[in-house]
């Protein structure tokens, strides 16, 4: 059931995003201090919402599971790679995602951590090479160390458990997969013990539909526990497969 609950409030996600006024982008130091290390350039990408937009929630209902949707106008150019950077947390840079030309033009949600009020930012990298940035301004605080959802011995239980459903709207495939895993920061405490739990995350990622790629994550801390992915593509032949690593070595494979 709280499974199937997740993949609910993730889809219903984009109605309660949109109930609010979005943040633009602020000013931010922090921002400044990592562009070279992030992007590999000192300039700004442009923000041009014909490419693509990031919707997030101003303010966060939880701070662990923050929505993000990233989405293009039917004709924009395609994009081919994807950072996601959340300024203010620990480890900035969410994840770095690839994307397979089925998904164009993108329809993607996924779900982050979000430790201080930060700029959630996007950096598109597109199939002619420029780069192209979106984002918002979302109020939360304390997601990195937020106390996992469930117990220990759960989570050993389930790890590597996932879901997948398959729904059409205006003629493309939309898949919503999840994923057990515990997405450990490093900076949350065990709840029983109180001792730090040592960071251990899904760090790779390959999602394809037959023998073709949909998309791809390398990922860090930031990603939400139990990571939900929301994605839109055109209709196709075979299975959706998904590989999954963590940093502990461990590897989960299913078919859908």
């Amino acid at each position: 059931m709280r499974l199937a609950a997740l993949l609910a409030a993730l889809v219903l996600a984009p109605a309660a995003m949109a109930a609010e006024v979005a943040n633009p982008l602020q000013p931010s130091a922090l921002w400044d201090d990592m562009r070279l290390a992030v992007i590999g350039t000192e300039e700004e990408p442009p923000v041009d919402p014909a490419i693509f937009d990031l919707d997030a929630p101003p303010r966060a209902d939880n701070p662990a599971l923050v929505p993000v949707r990233i989405t293009q106008p039917p004709g924009a150019p395609a994009i081919r790679a994807l950072a996601l950077v959340v300024d203010g947390n620990p480890a900035p840079v969410a994840a770095e995602f690839t994307f397979g030309e089925a998904l164009m033009p993108l329809d993607f949600e996924v779900r982050v951590r979000v430790d201080s009020y930060s700029d959630l930012r996007a950096i598109a990298t597109l199939a002619d090479g420029r780069k192209v940035m979106a984002g918002r301004f979302v109020k939360a605080s304390g997601g990195c160390a937020a106390p996992a959802g469930k117990s220990m011995e759960e989570v050993r239980a389930t790890m590597g458990e996932m879901r997948f459903r398959a729904a059409e709207e205006d003629g493309r495939q939309v898949g919503t997969l999840m994923i057990r895993h515990p997405n450990f920061s490093g900076l949350q405490r065990d709840q029983v013990t109180l001792l730090t739990i040592p960071a251990e995350f899904i760090q790779v990622l390959e999602v394809k539909r037959g023998e073709e790629p949909l998309f791809t994550m390398e990922a860090g801390i930031s990603i939400s526990e139990d990571p939900v992915f929301r994605f839109a593509h055109a209709p196709g032949e075979g299975p959706v497969t998904v590989h999954a690593e963590d940093t502990e070595g461990r590897v989960w494979d299913q078919s859908f």
